[in-house]
């Protein structure tokens, strides 16, 4: 069985976020950014495919926690001998990429056992690895493949008053066995099978001792950098997560976990770029041994307009304005072939790819790199970007000449694609359609466009967008709306419901208390909502979206119902699957994409930031309810 993802923490640095077990094993890191290469894969297979385990021997983990409005992990093991505190960090400041790992033995005597094993590239090379001295004489141990090189520091290679033979010999025999190691690859030299190198070692430490290890990425070509300062490197951490957070606006009682998923959102930007990706992990599963796995290391646009408008509404207008200029900098020069998710520096090339050699978490293969739906066309997503920034525009940030013009040339692309089927939100893999949700989105789209003219005195063709705002306010309700089930469909061509037409009140294009609105609620519990009050998207049964196998219940879609329940009347319904839902969270608040309320497990990617944009909104809704009163 695959380590479960509640037990995993998230660390950042705003450029990438690896994965650390609660018992102290770093299965998932990509350097330099979230969507480069792996080099510790273990997520994805086993220990063998790269992972970083610092546990105390004989232990039990008795607390774990992130100081606090931080990513600074501290996980406390005790033993019959004594207790231990290990800290695990990534510095936001440094230029290179580099992971802290600090283990201060608290009371009687522990013993530290250090586990590493190196693998580049998802696991399909090994790296060179040598011993090197640093300038100041201090041993080193450096591995390199092909672009990228690790320098990792630390007493896995020297032990401080060399007085202790026992750990010596461990690392004298590590570093022997990585030296010997080439350049290779799995097919190219190196036996199929053949065991990652490894460099281990049990380190005894006594009351008011610690220990400090650094693992830092950079470009192969350059000369190794001098590892920070461990002491100066938490303390600036620290201080970067907690100054961000100080700007937040958070009024709900569901304050903490609301703090933490606007944390997570911040954890998930790139700190260079302004993108964020959907989630910091590739093809974990959305059903355990299923084949629905894929990649969520990019930037949708979609999450970026969600991310939008949360950060306007808990006092972030400047990270919303920063964020927009990263959509339109990724849609600029292409906004007639605009993508629905980009690289986070705006790429647009993300090819799809399968890793047959990786066993995947619980087996589930396919293991994906790479993501095809980034050519599929889906009519939502201009949409929700103007839905965004009219919120922005809403908020006192000025439009200029660019940012303007460029939302025009969306709403031409709009008007030039106004005739065509798509793959719906969901990025169906079957035949495109007319998604209904997708048609009111386009419908939000011109509305916006007409409101900026209106409301804010731009110019554009406002008749036309007029015209093409009326034509698909009524299509929608013509096709769109079947009156024998009383219910909004998921397509024009057939009777199903799903998910995303509880967003319809989101466009603004009727009321959440509409009739037809709360016939699609019903038919949607009905339908797609489980014996626990979990909502699918849809009916993977109905055969829709072109794969095979079944997927749980999305937290995001949950969290949409919560916000439905509570904008329609139904404030006590509201709080009762609010709280259920935040109680399926880790115990650092974190969601993956999905629930399994049978093994009481997350699943799919993690973590999810659609999953906390929409904890984030559920609560912001209950709390407008109870402020205004619209108890039934």
């Amino acid at each position: 069985m695959s380590t479960p993802l509640e037990q995993y923490a998230l660390l950042s640095d705003m450029r990438t976020g690896p994965l650390v077990s609660r018992d102290g094993s770093i299965d998932w890191l990509c350097l330099p950014r979230f969507d480069s290469p792996a080099m510790f894969c273990a997520l994805l297979g086993d220990e063998d495919d790269g992972r970083w385990q610092l546990r105390v021997v004989d232990g039990e983990v008795v607390e774990r926690r992130y100081l606090p409005q931080t990513f600074v992990l501290e996980t406390t093991w005790q033993t019959a001998a004594g207790r231990a505190r290990v800290t695990d960090f990534l510095p936001p400041a440094t230029a290179q990429g580099d992971l802290v790992r600090r283990v201060e033995c608290l009371e009687g005597e522990v013993e530290v056992e250090h586990d590493l094993r190196l693998r580049f590239d998802y696991a399909r090379s090994t790296p060179w690895t040598r011993r090197i001295e640093k300038e100041d004489g201090e041993p080193a141990l450096l591995s390199i493949a092909g672009p990228d090189a690790i320098l990792v520091t630390g007493p896995l290679l020297h032990w401080p008053d060399g007085s202790d033979e026992r750990a010596e010999d461990a690392v004298d025999r590590a570093t022997a066995d990585a030296s010997s190691t080439q350049p290779g690859a799995h097919g190219d030299g190196e036996e199929e099978g053949q065991p990652a190198p490894r460099l281990v070692g049990t380190f005894p430490l006594r009351e008011g001792e610690r220990l400090d290890w650094d693992l830092t990425w950079f470009p192969s070509h350059e000369e190794p950098p001098e590892p920070p300062d461990a002491d100066q490197a938490l303390a600036e951490t620290v201080e970067f997560w907690a100054e961000w957070a100080g700007r937040l606006e958070v009024h709900t009682d569901h304050q903490p976990i609301v703090l933490r998923s606007l944390l997570v959102l911040r954890a998930l930007t790139h700190l260079d770029t302004g993108g964020i990706v959907a989630a910091p992990t590739a093809s974990l599963p959305e059903w355990f041994g299923g084949g629905r796995n894929w990649d969520y290391r990019y930037t949708w646009l979609r999450d970026a307009a969600f991310t939008i408008e949360v950060a306007i509404a808990h006092g972030l207008t400047e990270g919303a304005s920063l964020w927009r200029d990263w959509l339109l900098r990724a849609v600029a020069g292409d906004a007639d072939d605009i993508k629905i998710m980009y690289g986070l520096a705006g790429e647009r090339q993300l090819t799809e790819l399968e890793l047959d050699h990786l066993a995947g978490y619980e087996e589930s293969r396919p293991v994906r790199i790479g993501n095809g739906a980034a050519d599929q066309y889906q009519a939502d997503v201009v949409g929700e970007v103007m839905i965004a920034l009219h919120e922005l525009r809403r908020a006192g940030v000025p439009e200029d000449e660019y940012t303007w013009g460029l939302q025009k040339s969306l709403l031409r692309y709009c008007e030039n694609n106004i005739d065509r089927k798509d793959h719906g939100v969901w990025e169906m893999r079957g035949e495109p359609h007319y998604f209904t949700h997708g048609r009111a989105m386009m419908w939000a789209a011109f509305d916006r466009g007409v409101r900026a003219v209106e409301e804010h005195g731009l110019e554009g063709p406002v008749e036309r967008w007029r015209e093409l705002r009326e034509r698909l306010a009524a299509e929608v309700e013509e096709h769109g709306f079947d009156i024998e089930i009383n219910s909004f469909t998921q397509t024009y061509d057939n009777t199903e419901v799903d998910a995303s037409l509880l967003q319809l009140p989101h466009t603004g294009l009727l009321a959440y208390d509409d009739p037809r609105m709360l016939g699609t609620v019903e038919r949607i519990e009905r339908d797609i909502v489980d014996d626990h009050g979990l909502v699918h998207r849809y009916r993977t049964e109905a055969g829709m979206d072109g794969l095979e196998g079944g997927e749980y219940p999305f937290v995001l879609c949950t969290f949409w119902l919560v916000e439905q329940y509570a904008s329609s009347g139904r404030l006590e319904e509201a709080r009762t699957l609010m709280a259920q839902v935040i109680g399926y969270a880790s115990d650092l608040g974190l969601f993956s994409e999905e629930y399994d309320p049978q093994s009481g497990r997350l699943a799919g990617n993690f973590p999810q930031a659609f999953s906390h944009l929409g904890l984030i909104r559920a609560a912001d809704a209950v709390k407008a309810a109870e402020e205004a009163g619209t108890e039934s």
